[in-house]
């Protein structure tokens, strides 16, 4: 007979989704195939299962679908606030109602485990729509002017991390402003932007409002530059920021671009050890670590150092690494080989450079790609590890002694995009996160996002706000 605590695999059912062996790019309303024919696989990160066949559009694909959002566009925008919203909560009900049937078909194509799906992401990406619906009929009163308008066809670009609440991230303010949309997702998670597809058909949105390429960097690259498209939005790494950037210059083109952090989460030495070692471990082990805000760097004071480290050791012996579908599962699959790649090698640098390493001890599958829990000691600022973006389940260790020197280490970096502190004052809270260049400073968590609050960052972690009340100044004629 098992013992009480004796695990026991508790797998989500995969058929609750159905998959298709191909898939049309979405324009118009309608699934086409890429003008030229061209399609690429895209595979499930756990298993290297081969999910589905994915059109890829190519520049003429680009044009037919920025046609068909300038087309919509002039009835979409005419349309009252009031009108707009009702699509957009129809949508948000739908989502909510086929909340398991994504989840599932997020985990099969990211990797992340279906508790992070099930749990966090579907619930937000409900929640934009719900919000952004009910600012549809007000926008007078946003805080940006009488009458303001909307731009017109937005560009829009979305990583592999979250491929639906990046998604939702874009769409929902878009078209509550009165804009159209031509969005690309990531080519490793192309499934669950083309189910969407099938909710705005669900929903009766009008044709051309939504429009889905599923490609590569070609593809995005083309909406960048193309003539009429009016505003670009785009989140992911620093380098494809700065081309884009690049590229928009010297044009009329709005754009925003959530880019990379090395997010700092300071534990002070009167914080409650055990809360900072969950808001540790959430901060940069949630979703692999493939999380942009993710708190990779933890500077700790120097009297506790030795006793958070110990417990954050023990708490990482007890995360379960395996099977996304598994509901069991903290810590599942790399998205892709390439990342997979990318990890091992900073990994080996930092180890290279002197930095002492430490995994937690478990099991990797044989099939997939698979990093265990890993964080490096002995870390200083000049250490690689401690500089550039890893993107996966890796933490760098530092440690301060006051306050000041928190602050300067924390600041010390390329990046601004999220940082942590924790500790039981309430003023020096409010000291240090003012004195913080982050976009988003948690309080004694880490990584909790609400639709109502902005996002976005500082130096090369980006420009602009998503979310929030500000979220809607990207989308319109201010």
């Amino acid at each position: 007979m098992a013992s009480a605590f004796e695990y026991a695999p508790a797998p989500e059912s995969r058929s609750v989704v159905d998959i298709a062996p191909s898939y049309g790019l979405f324009i118009d309303g309608e699934f086409t195939d890429a003008a030229d024919g061209k399609a690429f696989k895209t595979v499930s990160p756990s298993s290297e299962e081969v999910l589905s066949e994915v059109a890829r559009a190519g520049a003429q694909d680009v044009d037919r679908a920025v046609k068909a959002a300038r087309r919509a566009f002039e009835k979409w925008s005419a349309l009252p606030g009031s009108e707009r919203a009702k699509y957009l909560f129809r949508i948000a009900r739908i989502i909510q109602e086929r909340s398991r049937e994504l989840a599932v078909l997020e985990t099969l194509d990211n990797g992340k485990p279906i508790k992070e799906t099930r749990d966090a992401d579907l619930p937000l990406v409900a929640a934009h729509f719900f919000y952004y619906a009910g600012w549809a009929d007000k926008l007078d009163h946003a805080g940006y002017g009488a009458n303001p308008r909307p731009l017109g066809v937005a560009g829009q670009i979305i990583p592999w991390n979250f491929p639906l609440l990046m998604l939702a991230w874009k769409i929902a303010p878009a078209l509550a402003t009165g804009n159209t949309v031509v969005l690309k997702p990531a080519e490793t998670t192309p499934l669950s932007a083309l189910f969407f597809a099938d909710i705005c058909r669900q929903a009766g949105l009008p044709n051309g409002v939504v429009n889905i390429l599923t490609g590569y960097g070609d593809a995005g690259q083309a909406l960048v530059v193309h003539g009429d498209v009016n505003k670009i939005a785009f989140t992911g790494s620093t380098a494809v920021g700065k081309a884009i950037a690049r590229s928009l210059a010297g044009t009329d083109k709005r754009a925003t671009l959530e880019l990379g952090g090395k997010g700092a989460n300071i534990v002070f030495d009167d914080a409650p050890i055990d809360q900072a070692v969950e808001g540790i471990v959430t901060g940069i082990f949630f979703n692999q670590g493939q999380v942009c805000c993710a708190g990779s760097r933890l500077l700790v004071q120097e009297s506790v150092q030795d006793e958070v480290l110990d417990a954050l050791k023990r708490r990482l012996t007890t995360l379960r690494l395996g099977d996304p579908l598994d509901k069991n599962t903290d810590i599942g699959a790399i998205n892709s080989a390439e990342q997979l790649a990318r990890i091992t090698a900073l990994v080996e640098t930092g180890e290279a450079e002197g930095a002492e390493r430490w995994s937690a001890p478990c099991e990797l599958p044989s099939s997939g790609y698979w990093f265990a829990p890993t964080l490096f000691t002995g870390v200083t600022q000049a250490h690689t590890v401690a500089r550039d973006e890893i993107f996966g389940p890796v933490l760098s260790v530092l440690s301060f002694r006051t306050p000041d020197e928190a602050v300067a280490k924390a600041n010390n970096s390329q990046y601004g995009l999220s940082a942590g502190i924790w500790t039981e004052k309430g003023s020096r809270i409010l000291a240090v996160a003012n004195k913080l260049r982050a976009g988003v400073v948690w309080a004694n968590t880490f990584n909790k996002f609400d639709p109502t609050s902005p996002f976005g960052g500082y130096k090369e972690s980006g420009f602009g706000r998503e979310g929030g009340r500000h979220g809607l100044e990207a989308y319109l004629d201010v």
